[in-house]
């Protein structure tokens, strides 16, 4: 088995943080945990650390108080990585667009690669997500392995 067919087979872990939601998207992401949806069926686990984690994945809309920590996470996970935008408030700061203390959207911030629009996000919405997220990721696995 070489190289490549390795990292196509390796689980990507994910690291969820919130940047100050409802909790809406919270609850369906832990949702996708119950055997209803069983997310890690697709090899995804959760994990706390940055330097563990492979998929970043933000909630929120991205206020100026965790700005900073949101970029020093996106700093501490390893190459290659992905950053999944859920729910509306973390794709474009709405409901809370335009306030005071609001950066948007979280690419305002860091740079995104899923977005998952809804409010809440619904679960089949996420899944979707992170289904398209695994693809892109083994993507950038095999392009830096290339390099």
């Amino acid at each position: 088995m070489g190289l490549l067919d390795k990292i196509g087979t390796k689980s990507p872990w994910i690291l969820h943080f919130d940047t100050g939601s409802c909790n809406g998207c919270d609850l369906e992401i832990w949702a996708l945990l119950t055997p209803k949806y069983d997310v890690e069926r697709f090899g995804g686990i959760n994990r706390a650390n940055p330097k563990q984690a492979d998929i970043l994945l933000i909630t929120g809309p991205v206020t100026m108080r965790c700005e900073d920590r949101l970029r020093n996470l996106y700093e501490q996970v390893p190459e290659p990585k992905l950053v999944v935008a859920c729910g509306n408030c973390a794709s474009t700061g709405a409901p809370f667009h335009n306030c005071y203390n609001v950066c948007q959207g979280v690419d305002k911030v860091i740079p995104v690669d899923v977005y998952v629009p809804g409010c809440a996000a619904c679960p089949e919405a996420l899944i979707d997500g992170f289904v398209r997220a695994l693809s892109l990721w083994e993507d950038k696995a095999r392009r830096r392995e290339s390099e």
